[in-house]
């Protein structure tokens, strides 16, 4: 039976429709007179179907509304299953503690590792304290504070990406919100041991790449990454935020499009509906591609791993001057 609860997006009502249709069918035959299995079975191979055909044909705007799906995992699905013994640091030593980036120290698959995240939340409430995941100056700073811990224990940094941008008020401008972002991308780009980040929903401008500049990028296949929402772009270009679409499919923002210009390093495949539908099985098939990315770069050195890390991002664009 379908989950009551399910947010389904506009393109998919036929497979909300089909699915709706099996609960009636099966509500029927819980009442015993009526055997309905074999109609069940043909609906359900039905939907199935549906699913994934329309899955395969996404274009990057309908992408960008399964990247923002408000089931989707976020950091604390995966900071749950793929983390052990987590100890949360709070606070950047200057300000105070922002919600809407965590990190901590904790073990992943038997390493010691430091993990940061963008955290959403899942319902009012929480998307309200951790403030949709937009984060403040303190949220970056904090981010450079364990990040200096983990060089200094020579800990591998693990990062989860999902953020619309950082947030644009005026009291995180009065703090500083663009140095923030630069300082923390500068000691992404400049830390002596191994940096893997996971862009897990959306990667939106600098507030994804102050924790995203890494030695490697894994990015899920419904995710998306670009330096600014398709609304903002179509508000800039065309004055009318109507045209997000036609934004969404020039921008390139999907991670096929960013694995062929070499933006990321690895795709991730999302199962028929996205990762919301099969959460557990997707945290752990992350986890998989971020263990591999480990075993690669734990065999450098810190001088090796910052010009690995100096090289890839220099090198991005260099195929199409030439």
């Amino acid at each position: 039976m379908p989950d009551t609860t399910r947010v389904y997006l506009d393109f998919e009502r036929p497979v909300a429709e089909l699915e709706s249709k099996i609960k009636d069918l099966e509500s029927l035959s819980d009442g015993g007179e009526v055997n309905v299995a074999d109609e069940v079975n043909k609906l359900r191979e039905k939907a199935a179907d549906q699913l994934k055909n329309t899955y395969e044909k996404l274009d990057a705007w309908q992408k960008t509304q399964v990247a923002r799906h408000p089931d989707r995992p976020h950091f604390r699905d995966y900071r749950h299953a793929l983390i052990d013994e987590f100890s949360e640091l709070c606070g950047d030593r200057r300000f105070g503690d922002d919600r809407a980036l965590l990190g901590g120290l904790g073990v992943f698959r038997g390493r010691s590792v430091v993990v940061l995240g963008h955290e959403k939340g899942h319902d009012t409430e929480s998307r309200i304290e951790h403030n949709f995941g937009m984060a403040r100056p303190e949220g970056y700073r904090k981010a450079i504070r364990l990040m200096d811990l983990a060089e200094r224990f020579g800990l591998p940094v693990l990062t989860f990406v999902d953020t619309a941008g950082a947030y644009p008020g005026v009291g995180a401008e009065e703090r500083g919100q663009s140095e923030a972002i630069a300082r923390s991308t500068e000691r992404c780009l400049t830390l002596r041991v191994p940096i893997i980040s996971v862009i897990t929903g959306e990667g939106g401008s600098g507030g994804a790449v102050a924790i995203a500049s890494a030695n490697s990028v894994i990015m899920l296949e419904h995710s998306i990454y670009s330096v600014i929402s398709p609304e903002g772009c179509a508000s800039i270009l065309w004055s009318d935020t109507a045209k997000s679409k036609d934004a969404a499919n020039a921008m390139r923002i999907t991670a096929r499009d960013l694995e062929a210009l070499k933006i990321v390093d690895r795709v991730v495949a999302e199962p028929p509906g996205g990762a919301h539908r099969h959460a557990d099985l997707m945290v752990g098939e992350v986890g998989d591609a971020i263990e591999k990315a480990l075993k690669k770069l734990e065999k450098l050195d810190g001088d090796a791993l910052v010009a690995q890390r100096r090289e890839r991002f220099l090198a991005i664009g260099r195929e199409g001057l030439n």
